[in-house]
């Protein structure tokens, strides 16, 4: 989808309707009439562009595949994927481009240790037996239950979590900032010693999808010995095993959940995730496949509408929420404790690296207008600027130190005041830079994100109104982060805050490290190039990578709360992205077709992130969602 473009896919094959245009047709009763269409086309429905097709163009479907027939009841969901050989199963944590992206489903083909209720604040066991801190050795001990197989019949074991944790340490995963060594003590045990003892250790633990030994053992034991002879991932020799793991290509992966890939069925359309009888709570699974139709939301929209999909996550538009509701799809609005934010890329802007530029945008955005024109009620404007959920803020930051924040309400004047000190000067209705140059930038959005699309079209009229000229270009969704973390891009949208775990600590590496210098540089750049030793106004030099380490440094949470109200307060200072909304979901779901009606809204459970340990995931998990 492009810019302002609500790309419906059956009603605009043969042209282009604005997004304007199509909310005021929506509000006078075309809701009928746009399903009718989408109904037409919902048979064969295209996939989302492949890198090299025009973004915001639909695909020609594949040719259509005999049908297989089948019995046992169906769950069918909708998720983007990429046809392999471009998606591909090597499905390791960090790997890009993995053919379900590290989405929700796949913790149904490798299974995590546990899930976690985040308002009950329990965990739900699967591969794990019990587990627990010891604090006289500073270790994090895991047992697994007894009895794990892989698909292939093959045990489970401690080795193969022991592998996991040294391939995910090439990726640079954050784990490795808290402890030094794993071992397996026995076939079920396993133990982490914690250089830096953290509570966030378990989440991370916990979490973490389970590779096979079998599969990924060479690569893991090249990892250890690197590091055994005192190197890194930074020597050469590092690098050559960064890009062998990167570049695994299995045929097949060796699953530990309840299903497994139908490899014959994977299409540009969509796939089936068949039962592995050997998964983990594999007999607590009610539903024998799961069909996930492919694509991001313009591919999805008619789908849902033909009502082939019993649940999406997809960011849809106002008009399409309020074309499901018509047809009686019911919507539950889940907080996904993150949402759009502006990034910079200093390397090429250097305009922007003082704060007070930055702080200029801040005040200069319309936040509200931005979320509800893109997500309607589901897009609420991010008020404390902290740098995770305003929804947790309360919860980690003393109301003394909160009123302090700064919460940046519009304000162009101050922005206009706050551009002058750092150098910027008017010509006529045009901002120009410190060096002279008309302030004039590209922004770049992932093509197929609806609400990410949309919240880009209207930062570039908003910014351009105010003076600084904003072009935004799309970029496959599956290709624009890998841009971003190249760094070739001036300005992007990408994500703030964490939608997959609950502790700030895990918002700040998504905001500092995923996209900037500490991660970035799995894809060779620097990402935003945000440098992490700065100077702030509210606690002098600090160091962000030490300071993000800190959020989760300890076994006592209220002194962690000391810590993660030290690092917001540096974020509101130097707002090195600028989050734009927080988003609620608008997820559809269909009751009485295939799956029996699913909890009430005041369940509990929809306080899990969407895509964290998803509500759907685990109701599917442990049997509360049941077919028709």
């Amino acid at each position: 989808m492009q810019s302002n473009r609500i790309d419906l896919q059956a009603m605009w094959h043969q042209g282009r309707m604005s997004r304007r245009r199509f909310l005021a047709l929506a509000g006078g009763g075309v809701a009928s009439a746009l399903l009718a269409a989408c109904r037409r086309e919902a048979a064969t429905p295209t996939t989302a562009p492949q890198p090299g097709q025009t973004p915001g163009v639909s695909p020609t479907p594949a040719a259509p595949t005999t049908p297989v027939a089948v019995a046992g009841k169906e769950f069918h969901g909708a998720w983007p994927y990429q046809v392999p050989p471009t998606g591909h199963f090597n499905l390791l944590e960090g790997v890009t481009q993995s053919i379900l992206g590290a989405g929700i489903y796949h913790d149904f083909i490798l299974s995590p240790s546990a899930m976690y209720y985040w308002k009950e604040k329990k965990w739900l066991p699967l591969l794990a037996k019990e587990w627990g801190f010891e604090k006289a050795s500073n270790e994090f001990v895991l047992t697994l239950k007894s009895g794990l197989k892989w698909s292939d019949g093959s045990p489970l074991t401690s080795q193969d979590v022991v592998t996991t944790v040294w391939a995910v340490r090439a990726l640079r995963n954050v784990i490795w900032r808290y402890i030094d060594s794993v071992k397996a003590e026995d076939e079920t045990t396993i133990r982490f010693h914690m250089s830096t003892p953290s509570t966030v250790v378990e989440r991370y633990v916990l979490k973490l999808r389970i590779v096979s030994d079998k599969q990924y053992g060479e690569l893991a034991k090249k990892v250890q010995d690197l590091f055994a002879a005192g190197k890194d991932m930074n020597a050469p020799e590092g690098q050559a095993i960064l890009d062998e793991i990167k570049n695994f290509r299995p045929e097949q992966i060796l699953a530990s959940g309840p299903f497994q890939f139908d490899y014959g069925s994977i299409t540009n359309a969509q796939l089936t995730l068949v039962k592995n009888p050997n998964g983990v709570m594999a007999d607590q699974v009610l539903f024998d496949r799961i069909v996930l139709f492919n694509g991001e939301t313009p591919d999805v929209t008619p789908v849902v509408l033909a009502k082939d999909v019993d649940y999406a996550t997809h960011g849809f538009p106002p008009a399409t929420e309020k074309a499901f509701q018509e047809q009686g799809l019911r919507i539950i609005r889940p907080p996904v404790y993150s949402g759009p934010a502006l990034l910079f890329n200093l390397d090429r802007l250097p305009e922007f690296k003082d704060k007070r530029a930055r702080q200029a945008l801040a005040y200069a955005i319309d936040r509200a207008q931005n979320g509800t024109v893109s997500l309607g009620e589901s897009g609420k404007a991010v008020k404390y600027m902290a740098g995770f959920s305003d929804i947790l803020v309360p919860d980690w930051i003393p109301a003394s130190e909160l009123s302090k924040l700064n919460t940046y309400d519009l304000d162009p004047a101050r922005a206009e005041q706050l551009l002058a000190g750092a150098g910027w000067k008017k010509s006529g209705d045009v901002w120009q830079t410190p060096d002279g140059k008309n302030a004039e930038y590209e922004l770049l959005f992932p093509a197929e994100f609806a609400d990410w699309s949309a919240a880009a079209q209207n930062l570039a009229e908003q910014l351009t109104r105010f003076g600084i000229k904003v072009a935004p270009r799309s970029v496959t969704y599956s290709q624009q982060p890998i841009e971003v973390d190249k760094g070739n891009f001036q300005l992007a949208i990408q994500a703030w805050g964490s939608s997959t775990n609950p502790h700030p600590h895990f918002a700040f590496v998504q905001d500092l490290f995923t996209h900037n210098i500490p991660i970035a540089a799995n894809q060779g750049g620097k990402g935003m190039a945000f440098e992490l030793k700065q100077t702030t106004d509210v606690l002098g030099e600090v160091d962000l990578e030490q300071l993000v380490v800190d959020a989760g440094l300890g076994l006592d949470q209220e002194a962690q709360r000391q810590n993660v109200t030290k690092i917001a307060q540096v974020f509101n200072e130097l707002v090195p992205m600028i989050p734009l909304w927080e988003r609620y979901g608008n997820n559809p779901v269909l009751e009485g077709v295939r799956v029996q009606p699913w909890p009430p809204d005041d369940d509990p459970i929809y306080l899990n992130a969407p895509y964290g340990d998803n509500f759907c995931i685990m109701m599917l998990w442990t049997g509360r969602l049941k077919p028709v």
